[in-house]
């Protein structure tokens, strides 16, 4: 098999021509505008079979570079701390605090599920957690570490492997499955949110005004936005040498709630043309980034389990539909926020925070602003869930008899 490694200018440019892609095909098939899949996953996922066509007919594999993929997402989750209000923050807390309970109890649900059809199978239990919340929940890193580490304490092979396939699955059924759940909900209780209101992260034409980007608003934001990447790097340098290890866009993230509150608490000013211009950032940043990841996957991976992976997949779905439907539409209050954390859930327990938050971007920008589901949802995907899932969550049922 011959292996031809694309550098990150060479992965900069065919992400963007699949975003495009994505564009256009959502521009012209209905479908898609009418359950609000990603414009990025479409075009993402044409190329990620592309490539496994290549590699079967052609004997060659094509890997594209993550560098440039992991340096827009700590650009992107930049921009979300550079949009958080402290203001914001204190008005969530009851909402933050209902909506993490329910995340962990459906942890649970979902590693409960994955142990099910590793038992239905006849394989190791320690699959199913790979098919649970290691890999949904967690996402590729999380995947390749425990992985790694299963594959030495249960003395098991693939097991690496089914996470990377289950977290690579994951990232395409939370982008296809968040947006039509949302928008049937939307459409049975007649929901709208309010056109007028600033989105937690507004792109530059969802402000609700006219304001040019400026080259003096985009420098300054290029600016915060290096300031946050350096002060992350510190903050994630010093939390090793303490022994916390935390998913490297976190410091980040933190980095632009001091930022940004501290330019609040200083009352430095501020123009519309600057916050447009990190709300147009993050979105960029964003949809390059899922571009990236999504043609990235290797569908190969998943060949030899497709049975296996096929039900855990389908119940893993069904599972996380009917709880948001059910749980956390209706304890959320079944108004128009509901509906788009419903969104926001789906894809942060199947896919990733980025994920969750393309579903309620294509919800908000169709509906109206959300700002509550765009304060909650990427608090607990980005910091809590990661927490509880590591600290708490597999630890129990690693401990359980059948792991023993």
């Amino acid at each position: 098999m011959h292996e031809i490694l694309v550098n990150d200018r060479r992965v900069l440019i065919i992400s963007i021509m699949v975003l495009g892609l994505g564009v256009w095909l959502t521009g012209r098939i209905p479908t898609l505008r009418k359950f609000n899949v990603p414009a990025a996953v479409t075009g993402g996922l044409i190329c990620s079979v592309a490539m496994a066509l290549v590699r079967w007919l052609l004997q060659v594999e094509i890997v594209f570079s993550a560098d440039l993929r992991n340096l827009l997402l700590l650009v992107f989750f930049s921009t979300i701390g550079l949009s958080a209000k402290a203001k914001l923050l204190l008005n969530g807390g009851k909402t933050l605090v209902v909506l993490l309970v329910l995340a962990v109890i459906f942890l649970f649900v979902q590693n409960a599920c994955g142990v099910f059809v590793a038992g239905l199978f006849g394989v190791h239990p320690a699959f199913g957690l790979m098919g649970g919340s290691v890999s949904f929940a967690g996402g590729h890193g999380t995947a390749i570490s425990y992985g790694d580490a299963f594959a030495t304490r249960f003395d098991l092979k693939g097991t690496m492997e089914v996470g990377i396939a289950c977290a690579t699955m994951g990232l395409v059924a939370g982008g296809i499955v968040g947006g039509p759940l949302s928008e049937r909900l939307i459409r049975i209780h007649r929901l709208a949110g309010d056109r007028g209101a600033v989105s937690y992260s507004p792109g530059a034409e969802d402000s609700g005004k006219s304001v040019p980007v400026t080259m003096d608003g985009m420098i300054l934001a290029i600016f915060l936005i290096t300031l946050c990447l350096g002060i992350g790097e510190i903050f994630g340098f010093w939390l090793k040498k303490f022994g916390m290890t935390v998913p490297s866009f976190l410091p980040a993230l933190f980095a632009g709630i001091l930022i940004t509150n501290g330019i609040d608490l200083l009352r430095l000013p501020v123009s519309d043309s600057q916050v447009n211009s990190v709300s147009l950032v993050s979105d960029v940043s964003l949809q390059i980034f899922l571009s990236i990841s999504l043609m990235s996957m290797q569908l190969w991976t998943i060949a030899n389990s497709l049975l296996p992976l096929t039900v855990l997949m389908l119940l893993q779905t069904f599972a996380i539909t009917f709880f948001a439907a059910r749980l956390i539409f209706r304890i959320m209050g079944k108004d128009y926020d509901a509906a788009v954390i419903s969104a926001g859930f789906v894809g942060l327990g199947l896919g990733a925070t980025p994920v969750a938050i393309a579903n309620m971007n294509a919800l908000t920008k169709k509906y109206g602003a959300s700002p509550k589901a765009f304060l909650v949802v990427p608090l607990v995907g980005a910091f809590f869930i990661d927490i509880v899932n590591n600290g708490i969550v597999i630890p129990v049922f690693l401990g359980l008899p059948f792991f023993k």
